[in-house]
């Protein structure tokens, strides 16, 4: 399997997280997705990988393309490279690593095409989040509730665990949002296929180091795209 991390600027988190999946998942593979961080990421990446770590991969970006490219461009490689699953995860240790294996074993059990690590399910929840990051976060999955018709409890989770094969089937190129919003659209089109979702409880932590990626322009432009959604259609 392949555990992906999209990055910027997450030096300061991302060697720590690596040992942590390794520590949890020993066999797996590890893409990292780095946008052209200015601190050092990737460099730190092609360390690790001339140090002989042949479970590290990287996809280097010439800068900041947009969150949702950079999930596109790590789910496009699992689909080369025919992985059975894809999990995609924050760099910053919001998403516990050790949360991953549950997740694969409910893809599997279910036969899910995919698994939302879900905040909004009995068991989930956020800690030590800003009053900002609640608001945003469930202010989007009432709007994707109500514009789309989504019965899904977590629609814009990034933790999440995509079986390849059905991706495989996804018309990839029709996937064009460039931020926060792609996670609202692949799940439109995983739906549209008649792709089988699940949810399963996390609970979100905010990040210690680092900077918050999302923005008030990411979370209007979510929004954009919940409302090109629901004028495609209203998918349950």
């Amino acid at each position: 399997m392949l555990v992906l991390v999209c990055t910027y600027n997450e030096l300061g988190n991302l060697p720590n997280l690596v040992q942590e999946i390794y520590a949890t998942l020993p066999l797996a593979d590890i893409l990292v997705v780095d946008d052209g961080s200015p601190d050092g990421t990737g460099d730190w990446v092609v360390s690790q990988i001339l140090e002989s770590r042949n479970q590290l991969r990287l996809i280097q970006r010439g800068g900041k393309l947009g969150l949702g490219t950079a999930i596109k461009a790590g789910l496009l490689y699992a689909i080369e490279h025919r992985y059975d699953f894809v999990v995609n995860l924050d760099a910053d240790f919001s998403h516990d690593p050790h949360v991953i294996p549950s997740l694969v074993e409910a893809s599997i059990e279910e036969n899910s095409d995919l698994t939302i690590g879900s905040r909004y399910v009995s068991g989930g929840g956020l800690k030590n989040c800003s009053w900002r990051r609640h608001f945003v976060s469930r202010a989007a999955n009432v709007c994707a509730r109500n514009l789309v018709g989504w019965k899904i409890r977590d629609c814009s989770s990034a933790y999440r665990c995509y079986r390849v094969a059905f991706l495989a089937k996804l018309p990839m190129d029709e996937i064009t949002c460039a931020g926060y919003g792609f996670l609202e659209e692949i799940l439109w089109a995983i739906l549209k296929h008649s792709g089988k979702v699940i949810e399963r409880p996390i609970v979100y932590t905010e990040r210690e180091h680092g900077e918050s990626k999302i923005s008030a322009r990411e979370a209007i432009g979510a929004l954009k795209v919940l409302v090109q959604l629901a004028r495609r259609g209203r998918i349950k």
